[in-house]
């Protein structure tokens, strides 16, 4: 099976060169705006926004997981109602993807969404969502709530992903990331440590627990969102699979998550091997 990776420099993207190839068996083409940071891996340098380059890039390819995206669109705090070259060429990018990939006959897209496709719950409810017993669950049926210009450019990945599976018959899958981070902090105590060492605030703080609480429901191991990849890839390849559209949330195991992991374990058999819930504390240094 022969991947295309966009974005192969992020922070996802270096949890695929990492662990994707220890999930599932593929020849990976890394693709990226600039070369790989420590020249160690061999990437493909372009743009997402340019089709020329994606389409070539595309040729001989089976699947691609397409996680580029321009930087200069805004965060996930960014509210404005503003159409700005940054949100106008964030959309070109990912129609860039899936009309070369209809064009080049791929098989499969695995898309990566955000959380922030549905953030406006979390937003309604933090703190008290990040609370064992708040009741709460957001499935793959719920309406769409974007909180950001960000979140509604992850919507509209998917509307465009749900046309191609549907008029064109490529398996997209959708994975609306929780959060994913850089190796240092890769553990549900990871924000919260960010935080002490930016100066935020201290631990035994209540701005730490919160952060500690919110990425107990949130965390999604390196390795897992490698698995839960590959298990799209394993799916989409199966000879009885055509234009199917899934979207499914990506985080590890939790014992008090809203987001709902029993869809992506009925279709595509995803199962964490981490567990956000049991951590009692960060790792040692």
């Amino acid at each position: 099976m022969h991947v295309l990776v966009t974005g192969a420099n992020g922070t996802v993207g270096t949890a695929l060169r990492d662990h994707l190839e220890a999930a599932i068996t593929v020849d990976v083409t890394w693709l990226d705006i600039e070369p790989h940071p420590n020249g160690d891996v061999e990437t493909l340098v372009g743009d997402v926004t340019d089709y020329a380059t994606v389409r070539a890039a595309m040729e001989g390819v089976d699947v691609v997981v397409h996680l580029g995206m321009p930087d200069f669109l805004g965060g996930p705090d960014d509210r404005s109602l503003e159409w700005t070259a940054g949100f106008g060429a964030s959309c070109q990018a990912i129609s860039n993807v899936l009309e070369a990939a209809r064009r080049e006959d791929v098989d499969t897209v695995v898309y990566a969404s955000s959380n922030h496709a549905v953030g406006m719950y979390e937003v309604d409810h933090a703190p008290d969502i990040y609370e064992p017993a708040f009741d709460l669950e957001i499935d793959h049926t719920a309406p769409p709530r974007p909180d950001s210009r960000y979140g509604v450019v992850k919507l509209f990945g998917e509307a465009l992903g749900r046309l191609a599976a549907d008029a064109h018959g490529v398996n997209v899958y959708p994975i609306r990331i929780c959060s994913v981070r850089d190796p240092a902090y890769d553990h549900p105590y990871g924000d919260a440590e960010a935080g002490v060492e930016a100066g935020h605030f201290e631990r035994e703080s209540d701005a730490y627990d919160t952060q500690v609480a919110r990425q107990q429901c949130m965390w999604q191991s390196r390795r897992d969102l490698a698995q839960q990849v590959a298990c799209c890839l394993e799916r989409g390849a199966k000879d009885d699979v055509d234009g199917e559209f899934e979207i499914f949330y990506g985080r590890s195991a939790s014992d008090h998550a809203w987001f709902d992991l029993e869809h992506a374990r009925e279709v595509i058999g995803y199962e964490p091997v981490d567990d956000a819930t049991a951590w009692d504390g960060p790792p040692e240094a």
